[in-house]
C-alpha cells in the first residue's frame, strides 16, 4: 500500500474510516500527493464492507479541528505553470477525480467543516453526505480574486444554491459563516467547535447496524444552527439575477445601499474576464451532470492555465499578485469589465481534447 505523504492521516477505528488532513501551516491546502492520498484511501475502504462510513477534518497548529482545508496549494500551481510541470495537469484532472468520487462514494461521507472551507476545501466536502458547520467556519469560493473561477464542481453546487446565491457567491467571492452556509444548502447542520471531538470519538466507539445508523447518530448530537444576522438574499436576486456581468456591474454602481456599494467595489477588483466566465459557468452548470460539469470545469482550467493566445494567464497573474509578490495588484488583462471580448469568453469553453480523449471521460 503506497503512502505518498505524512500529511493526509488515516484509519479506521471501529466501524468507521477516519481522515485528518495534518498540513497546518499551509491551511492543509491540497497537494497532488494529498490529492493522491485521498483518493487510493477512499477506494479502499469503499470496498471495505467493516468500514461502514467515512469521517474528515483538519487540524491546526494547535492540535486537530480549526482549519478544515483552505484549497488548492497555489504556489505550486503558480511554479508549476510557470515551468510548465506536467504536474499541474495531473493536479486537477486527479482532484477532480476525487471530488467526483466524494459525492458517489456509496456511503456515508462525514466532513467537520470548521474553521477555513475554501476552493479545494469545498471540493471534499460538497459531496459529503453530512456538511458539519461550526462557529468557526469561514466559508469562501474566492477564485476571481486569483483570475480563476470556482471549480472543483463549484459550478454544480453553487448553481444548485438557492436564486441567484451561486452567482453571486461564485462572482465576489463573498466568504460566509455557518448560519448562511446552512441557509444556501452548502451545509446539513451545526455543532459548537467544542463539542466536535466528542462526537468524532462517539463515531468510533459506536456499534452501528448500517451506515444510516452513523448518520443518524450524527444528526442526533447535532445542535441548533444560530439565527442569520441581517442577510442580503433580496440584494442578491435583485442584482444577480441580470443577464450579464456589465448589466450586474452598473445595477449595482447605480444602486445606493451599502450592499450595491461594497459588492460593485469587489467585483471592479476580480479578474473581468473570469467574471464573465465564471457567471457564464454557473449557469450552464445548473443543467448539467456533475460529470459534466468538472468535464466543463477540466477544459476552463486548461485554458486559465495555457490557452490563452497572446496574453499572459490571468490565473498565474492573479496567484503571482496574492500568494507569491503579494502587491495585491494584478495586472488583469482586459483590466475593465466594459473591454472584455465575449468571443474571447467563448472560447475558454471550447474543450481543447476531442471527447474521446478526455482527461476525464472515465467519470458518470
Amino acid at each position: 500500500m503506497a503512502v505518498y505523504t505524512e500529511d493526509v492521516q488515516s484509519e479506521v477505528r471501529g466501524q468507521l474510516g477516519f481522515i485528518t488532513l495534518n498540513r497546518p501551516k499551509a491551511l492543509n491546502a491540497l497537494s497532488l500527493a494529498m490529492v493522491r492520498e485521498l483518493r487510493d484511501v477512499l477506494l479502499r475502504w469503499q470496498q471495505d464492507e467493516k468500514v461502514l462510513a467515512v469521517a474528515i477534518r483538519g487540524s491546526n497548529k494547535e492540535g486537530v479541528f480549526g482549519a478544515f482545508c483552505a484549497g488548492g496549494d497555489i504556489r505550486f500551481l503558480h511554479a508549476a505553470g510557470m515551468a510548465g510541470n506536467p504536474e499541474l495537469e495531473d493536479f486537477f484532472t486527479e482532484e477532480y477525480a476525487l471530488n467526483h468520487l466524494i459525492h458517489h462514494l456509496g456511503k456515508p461521507y462525514i466532513a467537520f467543516m470548521d474553521g477555513i472551507v475554501m476552493g479545494g476545501g469545498m471540493g471534499i466536502s460538497q459531496g459529503a453526505s453530512l456538511r458539519i458547520v461550526t462557529e468557526r467556519t469561514k466559508m469562501a469560493m474566492p477564485e476571481t480574486a486569483i483570475g480563476l473561477f470556482p471549480d472543483v464542481g463549484g459550478g454544480y453546487f453553487l448553481s444548485r444554491c438557492p436564486g441567484r446565491v451561486g452567482e453571486y457567491l461564485g462572482l465576489t467571492g463573498q466568504m460566509i459563516g455557518a448560519a448562511d452556509a446552512l441557509a444556501y444548502q452548502l451545509a446539513d447542520g451545526y455543532l459548537e467547535s467544542a463539542q466536535q471531538q466528542a462526537l468524532w470519538d462517539g463515531l468510533a466507539a459506536g456499534s452501528f447496524a448500517n451506515g444510516q445508523a452513523v448518520e443518524a447518530f450524527v444528526r442526533a448530537g447535532l445542535a441548533t444552527a444560530p439565527e442569520r444576522a441581517a442577510n442580503p438574499d433580496a440584494d442578491i436576486a435583485q442584482y444577480f439575477g441580470l443577464a450579464d456581468v456589465p448589466a450586474i456591474i452598473s445595477a449595482l454602481e447605480a444602486g445606493d445601499s451599502d450592499f450595491a456599494r461594497a459588492t460593485a467595489e469587489t467585483l471592479r477588483k476580480r479578474s473581468p474576464l473570469m467574471l464573465f466566465v465564471v457567471l457564464e459557468q454557473i449557469r450552464r452548470a445548473r443543467s448539467l451532470s456533475l460529470a459534466d460539469d468538472l468535464r466543463m470545469e477540466r477544459d476552463l482550467v486548461r485554458h486559465c492555465f495555457y490557452l490563452r493566445p497572446h496574453r499572459k494567464s490571468e490565473t498565474l497573474e492573479g496567484i503571482r499578485a496574492l500568494a507569491v509578490d503579494k502587491d495585491h495588484h494584478p495586472q488583469w488583462n482586459p483590466a475593465r469589465i466594459e473591454d472584455v471580448d465575449l468571443q474571447e469568453v467563448a472560447q475558454m469553453f471550447a474543450s481543447p481534447w476531442p471527447a474521446q480523449a478526455h482527461p476525464l471521460l472515465a467519470l458518470d
